[in-house]
C-alpha cells in the first residue's frame, strides 16, 4: 500500500483541518513537521512533479520573507532553493500519496488522491 505523507504545520488551521479530515476517512498519514524537518531541494522538486505544477504553485507569495528575499519573478531553481532554505515559504498542507500530491486548500482537495469524496458514500438501492 502507498505511504501517505503530510507536510504539516500544527499552527496552521488548514493543515490541522486537513489532517483531521484524513483521520476521519481512516487515513493515518506520516506527519512531517516540515518547519522542523525541511525538505531538500530534491524533495521539493519531487513534490512539484507530483503536484504537476511549477514552483510558483507551492511557494507562499504572501509571506514577508518572499518579498524580503526579492523572489517576485524568480525562476524555478531560485524558488526551490529558497523553499529548501526557508521552509516557511512552502504552501501548506501538502499531502503526498501514490506518486501524486495535493494541497489542502481547501482541505477536501486532498481526498481526490484517495478517490473519495468529502461525504461518505451511501448505498444505492
Amino acid at each position: 500500500m502507498a505511504v501517505t505523507v503530510i507536510w504539516h504545520n500544527p499552527r496552521c488551521s488548514k493543515s490541522r483541518e486537513t489532517l483531521a479530515l484524513l483521520h476521519a476517512h481512516g487515513i493515518a498519514p506520516e506527519v512531517r513537521l516540515y518547519l522542523d524537518d525541511p525538505p531538500s531541494g530534491e524533495e521539493i522538486r519531487a513534490a512539484l512533479a507530483a503536484l504537476g505544477c511549477p514552483a510558483t504553485g507551492l511557494v507562499r507569495r504572501g509571506e514577508a520573507l518572499f518579498r524580503d528575499l526579492g523572489l517576485a519573478g524568480a525562476g524555478e531553481a531560485a524558488l526551490i532553493a529558497a523553499m529548501a532554505a526557508h521552509p516557511v515559504l512552502i504552501e501548506r498542507p501538502l499531502v503526498l500519496h501514490g506518486g501524486r500530491a495535493a494541497l489542502g486548500r481547501p482541505p477536501e482537495a486532498v481526498l481526490a488522491l484517495f478517490a473519495i469524496s468529502s461525504l461518505p458514500q451511501l448505498p444505492r438501492g
